[in-house]
C-alpha cells in the first residue's frame, strides 16, 4: 500500500483489551483505523490551542418565543459573517427552534462566535463541535 507506513506498538495488556473494547463498539474495522482516528483528534486539539484556521458546526437549541431573542440571533450571525458558511433552522416544536451554524476561520473568531451566541437568554442548549479545516492533516 503506497504512502502507508506500519510499525510497531508495545501496549500494556489490560490497556489493549480496553481499546478492542472500544474499536468494537465504534464499529471500527481494525486497530489502524481507531489508531488514526485518535492521531486526527488530537492533532484537531493541537490545531485549535496554536489559533489556526478551524472549522466548527455550532447547535443551539433555543425559545423563539424569547422576546427579541431571534433579533440578537440574527444580529451577531451577522456580525461574524466573515467565518460563517451556513446556518439551518428547525423548528423543533410550537416553542423551541434548533439552528446549526456552520463556521470556518480563526479559532479567536469561531469562538467568539459560539459563546455570544451561547451567553444569550433564551438560548436552552449551546454546543461547538471543534474539526479541522482539512489544511493542516
Amino acid at each position: 500500500m503506497p504512502g502507508v507506513v506500519r510499525f510497531g506498538v508495545s501496549i500494556e495488556e489490560g490497556l489493549i483489551k480496553k481499546f478492542d473494547k472500544y474499536i468494537e463498539q465504534k464499529n471500527y474495522s481494525n486497530r489502524s483505523e481507531a489508531i488514526r482516528d485518535l492521531i486526527r483528534k488530537n492533532l484537531i486539539e493541537e490545531e485549535w490551542a496554536k489559533n489556526g484556521k478551524v472549522a466548527c458546526g455550532i447547535v443551539i437549541v433555543y425559545d423563539h418565543h424569547k422576546r427579541e431573542l431571534v433579533n440578537k440571533l440574527m444580529d451577531i450571525q451577522h456580525d461574524y459573517s466573515e467565518v460563517i458558511i451556513s446556518t439551518q433552522h428547525v423548528h423543533l416544536d410550537h416553542d423551541n427552534c434548533l439552528e446549526i451554524v456552520a463556521a470556518k476561520g480563526n479559532v479567536k473568531k469561531v469562538e467568539q462566535l459560539a459563546n455570544k451566541m451561547s451567553s444569550l437568554k433564551g438560548v436552552k442548549h449551546c454546543s461547538a463541535a471543534k474539526t479541522t479545516s482539512g489544511l493542516e492533516l
